[in-house]
């Protein structure tokens, strides 16, 4: 098992490499042909300084962003709080229990961040954090699995197999990528039964 990495201090000493001061490429292109309902509740697990939570409340999504660091949530609050519709909350995503189930989890930089080892749980989270017929959408990291992480590498399959007993995947794709991202990442789009 890999060792427990402190959030605030990569926060603090800034060894952020994931975090590039705005949303992920693919998720902007996304909801420019989104067709959410804007009462959809959404949660952005592992939000960091809040960037793909603040342009899902900026398309109109009442949305939740939580992370394990108070200092990036600091950060993001400070940011973003002018948005309407947008929280940023102290939590742990593979250990809370929602208060209510949201009708989509978006995910980036988090599933690479946690130890492969908890993998599981994470997938249990995105299950028990999920209303019925809500959506899972994911940016993934595809490359090999090392020792060495965050970010810990994974495989299409090992995506596929993680999520399937969970949800029907709707589609996947590669998107639009951080430059230097642009073979790295790949997109799923997932329903809960």
């Amino acid at each position: 098992m890999a060792s427990e990495t402190d959030w605030n201090e990569r926060y603090q000493n800034e060894d952020t490499p994931w975090d590039k001061g705005e949303p992920a490429p693919g998720l902007v292109d996304w909801l420019k042909q989104n067709t959410l309902k804007l009462d959809s509740r959404v949660l952005v697990p592992g939000c960091g300084r809040g960037h793909d939570a603040s342009v899902w409340a900026k398309a109109g999504f009442e949305t939740t962003g939580i992370d394990l660091s108070n200092l990036a949530l600091s950060d993001a609050r400070q940011e973003y709080e002018s948005l309407p519709c947008l929280a940023f909350l102290p939590g742990n995503f593979l250990e809370d229990e929602p208060n209510e189930p949201y009708d989509l989890i978006f995910e980036h930089t988090l599933y690479c961040a946690i130890d492969p080892a908890r993998r599981a749980e994470y997938a249990k989270a995105v299950d028990k954090h999920l209303k019925p017929g809500g959506h899972f959408l994911a940016i993934h990291f595809l490359f090999s699995l090392s020792e060495e992480g965050p970010p810990f590498g994974a495989s299409q399959q090992e995506i596929l197999d993680q999520f399937s007993p969970y949800f029907k995947l709707l589609e996947q794709w590669k998107p639009k990528s951080f430059e230097g991202r642009e073979n790295e990442e790949r997109m799923f789009l997932w329903s809960k039964n």
